[in-house]
């Protein structure tokens, strides 16, 4: 940041970000016309446009099963539309990453990236693949079938950059990426030079990404410029818009079924027009497709746990030679919302297997409560098969299942998951990523548990899902470990947070992913190895401080800054909570949801500068935990 104070630093920030390309009058390196994509009797992409021009970052959202991937691939080339043309400007290098990719497990991550380059690449793709492997921490000889799904994806990445493509598209690129390789990608595709386009549920990083977002519901496509909060926004009040609109056409119809079916004497006498004018009334409805219901669910509760849920007296835990866990304590309560974080690999996964009771530590002591029944999500969704039918999955080979004291049939319970009775019978391995997580929580929430351990359950679930996913636990009386990636997901659900260090250390923290940024040391204490953390305070004590005079006023001015912004960002989240904003004053409306985006980022980055201005003086952190985001 210049010098100078915090809110012109952030002003600054925010002026100078490069304006979305679609406002200029370059040439598009890429441009959708009247295309169609259909699968079975439902059309994907029904004669949709869309253009991108080099520079854009446009982020794909929309519902789980709409045809996101599938769009990404016709605009790559691995599928072909059914209609319309697609164009990409001649000689354009584009290279994409997809959600499930199918690679012998014996290949090296060299071998990978190394068959991605062009035959010319010669000396300078070897520089391209060493850069891209030191900047992923990727071993090239390691073998892919040895690599966790966190890693496998880095190498898939990079075998997608390493052509240095001029047309970057990436399917949910964070999915199973830990949190620093999420930042580093964060910090990486802003400076990407080409057009990007991608599919993300992380809402993060859309918001941190994305320069233009496109919607595709229902077949269509529409572009929302601004930013990911304004979109929410718009696209709520859109829906309600179209809602209103189909009732008063029902209405309409409705009437006029009436009228046609009187009696002999009103038919004698009919208007042929208004008759026409039915015909056409009743085609418009047939072709009509209204939007999906929203997932109805609930979590089923079994009868409360002991006060004491587990705890870990100084465990430690190995694998082989490799020490995962070392001297951890921890003690876990009954309604505690615990999130675990750490690099892809650390041990994540064991450590709830621990807490759980699947494993034993090899020092140390476990006590774990009474009356405990878990429900347990797995990562890498081994509990699916894929040759099972929808039914079978849920079911366990019946028709009904049983939630809580009531026995359902599988097409009630499952319609309530989106999934329509006459897919019951589908195979699994027919489902999209997310409906296949939508799947697995359908089965996990008809358990009673009191215990829920959620490994990775964010990964491909729409925004809605997500957000319902929020609630749910949110009213679980019961306890929650949750390991996730997901930051504003982790924001909302969880109360403290444990945090592998290195070393096969872990930390707690009180609050969920931003308070963990606000608390843990600085980079430096971080990578000291094999020795337990001390508080941030102790650590920065004995610094120098090493600030001018300008620096330390600025420093001083901060907490009253990000106060003032804290308190203007309350008021207006209270503001737009209310309906009735958007349907009596949508101007008003939309402001304030643009002025909620401008100050979660000026928050962000005056907390940011305050790390920076603390960490070269020595003070103290913020007290207490800081504001939430403005809600999705």
């Amino acid at each position: 940041c210049p010098s100078g104070s915090a809110s012109e630093a952030v002003e600054g920030r925010l002026e100078s970000r490069p304006r979305p390309a679609y406002h200029t009058a370059r040439m598009p390196i890429l441009r959708l016309d009247d295309v169609s994509l259909s699968f079975g009797a439902r059309p994907l992409l029904d004669r949709v446009a869309l253009q991108v021009r080099r520079g854009e970052r446009v982020a794909i959202l929309g519902r789980n099963g709409e045809g996101k991937s599938s769009l990404l691939r016709v605009i790559g080339g691995a599928i072909a539309a059914d209609a319309g043309e697609v164009w990409r400007r001649p000689g354009t290098r584009v290279a994409m990453l997809e959600q499930d990719v199918n690679l012998p497990e014996t290949l090296q991550v060299g071998e990978l990236l190394h068959a991605a380059l062009p035959a010319d690449a010669g000396w300078e793709g070897e520089l391209r693949v060493k850069r891209l492997s030191e900047q992923f921490g990727l071993d090239p000889a390691a073998r892919l079938g040895a690599l966790s799904g966190g890693w496998r994806r880095r190498a898939l990445l990079a075998r997608a950059l390493v052509l240095e493509p001029q047309l970057l598209l990436l399917d949910e690129p964070t999915n199973h990426l830990d949190l620093e390789a999420i930042e580093w990608l964060e910090r990486f595709l802003p400076t990407y030079a080409g057009a990007l386009v991608f599919v993300s549920h992380d809402r993060a990083f859309v918001r941190r990404i994305a320069t233009r977002i496109v919607d595709l519901d229902r077949g269509q496509l529409s572009d929302w410029p601004g930013d990911y909060d304004l979109f929410v926004a718009r696209k709520r009040a859109a829906l309600e818009a179209e809602a209103r609109g189909a009732a008063l056409f029902d209405k309409k119809l409705a009437q006029e079924e009436v009228w046609i079916r009187q009696g002999v004497e009103a038919r004698r006498t009919r208007n042929e027009g208004r008759v026409r004018a039915l015909e056409e009334l009743r085609r418009q409805r047939a072709a009509r497709r209204d939007t999906v219901g929203r997932v109805e669910a609930s979590i089923q509760e079994a009868a409360v746990s002991g006060k004491l849920v587990c705890e870990a007296e100084r465990i430690t835990y190995r694998a082989g030679d490799r020490t995962i866990i070392e001297d951890f304590s921890v003690r876990i309560m009954r309604g505690d919302r615990i999130g675990i974080i750490g690099p892809n690999g650390c041990g994540k996964t064991t450590l709830i297997r621990l807490l759980a009771g699947e494993l034993e530590p090899d020092e140390g002591r476990m006590r774990r409560g009474t009356r405990l029944q878990a429900a347990y999500y797995d990562q890498q969704r081994e509990q699916l098969d894929p040759d099972s039918t929808l039914m079978d999955a849920v079911t366990g080979g019946g028709e009904s299942v049983t939630v809580g004291t009531r026995t359902r049939h599988a097409a009630g319970y499952l319609r309530e998951f989106l999934f329509p009775p006459e897919r019951l019978l589908a195979p699994v391995r027919m489902l999209s990523g997310g409906e296949r997580n939508r799947l697995l929580l359908a089965r996990l929430f008809a358990r009673p548990s009191n215990l829920l351990i959620l490994d990775e359950p964010t990964n491909d679930l729409d925004l809605e899902t997500l957000e319902l996913l929020e609630e749910l636990i949110a009213e679980y009386s019961g306890t929650l470990l949750l390991v996730s990636h997901d930051r504003a997901f982790l924001d909302q659900v969880v109360t403290s947070t444990l945090v592998f260090e290195g070393g096969a250390r872990l930390r707690e923290y009180v609050g969920g992913y931003s308070d963990w940024l606000r608390q843990r040391p600085a980079p430096s204490s971080r990578n000291a190895a094999r020795e337990a953390a001390p508080p941030v305070r102790e650590r920065v004590a004995n610094r120098a401080p090493r600030l001018s005079f300008k620096d330390r006023r600025e420093l001083e001015g901060l907490p009253a800054l990000i106060e003032s912004l804290e308190r203007e960002q309350g008021e207006l989240q209270s503001l737009v909570a209310d309906p009735a904003l958007f349907r009596d004053d949508p101007p008003r409306a939309q402001g304030a949801v643009r002025r909620l985006a401008e100050l979660g980022e000026l928050i962000e980055a005056a907390y940011a500068r305050w790390d920076e201005l603390e960490s070269a003086s020595g003070a103290n952190g913020p007290p207490g935990p800081r504001a939430s985001p403005p809600p999705a």
